[in-house]
């Protein structure tokens, strides 16, 4: 999720140019007269993980942003006048150590963090359940977001799934995209909505090599090869019906695992095959600089934003890189797979909790992510997100997705997924793309006997 977040910010476009090319640099602008709700006072210390604060200038198209600051002095300051805040901004790459800390010294109350983060903290114990807030609020409605998102994730539920801490403020965006230009060069059908593994990996072998058309270097396929939380194989594990695991996250010790099964040895084999049609840069996340833009030479992209296209819309005004690059489901059954989420959370030892549950609604709610949407690209978790252009079609795929979307035990909430499968996951496709893939069976029963062990080590 990190890295999405820094993409957006880079990329920060979409409707900041709208709103520049209609002559307003304030979020107020177009926007009712904001009015007093109520007179609750206290003070709330709030800690953003890679949030903008200030206003700034977009580094691609020279448009205006409008910050955090201004945004709540135009909003919440108006709503809630005597809710004094705090505002610290914690930079995503030490954002769980700094926020942990907080948490432990008691030195904010609300935190906006990274979904994996949030499900760490509250196992420790640090955050608050807001089953009693919800329950008590008549103002608060939980069906607005996105049911998937809202009823499955352990970014802001506890793993028996029987409370709330959390709610989901941005989503991150993993799509499927393709480029029809080269699938156009190649003579290859475009991939379906609901395009498989099997599909995507038939395609992409036919267009790995010199392009017919162009004599360039083409590369079927590409996905990040470093990435955190191997969200990829998230997807193919449901695909491929590879549960890894039975039990569940709250009893980790009592889990049993399925590492090396006949399923998982598919989706390894799956990952040897096409771990050679993608760009050598991509063990390292690199290689895909041009992907969703002109000179593009990869044709289909896993887990992609399409962040780079709508930027260039949002610059040229020119669909012709949205026409090119389209959309497909995730490669999980009836593309479904994990989302990640970001949330808004309460520490456990917050001061002021009603002040600090009305921030944590603001800030996760239809304003506010009104608001970072149209100033930095942030995927809403909204059902009915009213405010996303008409072009945008990758945010609209990602709704879709994230609808479908649900925590598994191979997913980032699982400490063993991240410590260890991830690894070895991204480990065998570095060496799969070198023509040096290891014995699958081989790996896959070590990688168990490793699980085992961990599970049989905690108390």
């Amino acid at each position: 999720m990190k890295k999405w977040m820094l993409l957006i910010m880079v990329v920060t476009t979409v409707l900041s140019l709208a709103a520049c090319s209609s002559g307003t640099n304030s979020a107020s602008d177009a926007a009712p007269a904001v009015k007093k709700v109520s007179d609750m006072s206290g003070t709330v210390r709030v800690a953003l993980a890679g949030w903008q604060l200030d206003n700034g200038i977009d580094p691609l198209t020279g448009s205006n942003s409008i910050g955090l600051n201004q945004f709540l002095n135009e909003t919440f300051k108006k709503m809630y006048p005597n809710i004094k805040l705090e505002i610290s901004q914690v930079p995503w790459e030490n954002a769980k150590a700094k926020q942990y800390s907080m948490l432990l010294s008691n030195e904010v109350d609300v935190m906006y963090t990274g979904g994996a983060y949030a499900t760490q903290f509250y196992q420790e114990g640090l955050l608050r359940n807001i089953d009693d807030l919800i329950a008590g609020d008549k103002t608060f409605d939980p069906s607005i977001y996105l049911d998937g998102v809202w009823n499955n994730s352990y970014s802001t539920k506890s793993l028996d799934k029987k409370h709330q801490y959390g709610i989901p403020a941005v989503l991150g965006r993993r799509m499927t995209i393709y480029d029809k230009k080269l699938f156009d060069d190649w003579g290859v059908a475009p991939l379906s909505d609901a395009a498989t593994p099997e599909d995507i990996l038939n395609a992409a072998l036919k267009m790995t090599g010199k392009n017919p058309k162009t004599g360039e270097q083409n590369y079927g396929l590409y996905w990040e090869g470093n990435s955190l939380n191997a969200s990829m194989l998230v997807g193919l594990t449901l695909a491929f019906g590879a549960k890894g695991a039975e039990g569940s996250l709250s009893d980790m010790k009592h889990v049993k695992w399925e590492l090396n099964s006949p399923e998982m040895v598919k989706v390894f084999e799956w990952v040897k095959k096409a771990a050679p049609l993608a760009p050598p840069g991509f063990v390292n996340g690199q290689g895909a600089e041009n992907f969703g833009l002109a000179k593009n030479d990869i044709a289909i992209g896993i887990d992609q934003s399409g962040g780079a296209t709508m930027s260039d819309f949002q610059s040229s005004k020119d669909t012709t890189l949205l026409d090119r690059f389209d959309t497909a489901m995730n490669i999980g059954p009836k593309g479904e797979s994990w989302v990640a989420v970001d949330p808004f959370v309460m520490a456990k030892n917050a001061k002021d909790v009603q002040a600090s549950w009305e921030v944590m609604k603001f800030l996760s709610g239809y304003e506010t992510q009104k608001h970072n949407y149209q100033y930095f690209a942030s995927t809403p978790t909204l059902k009915n997100p009213d405010f996303i252009l008409p072009e945008d079609k990758y945010v609209k795929e990602a709704l879709k997705i994230a609808d479908l979307g649900h925590s598994e035990l191979m997913d980032e909430a699982n400490p063993f997924y991240l410590s260890d499968i991830v690894p070895a996951f991204n480990g065998f496709a570095s060496q799969a793309a070198k023509g040096n893939a290891p014995d699958i069976q081989t790996y896959l029963d070590d990688l168990q006997k490793r699980a085992v062990n961990w599970s049989n080590n905690l108390k």
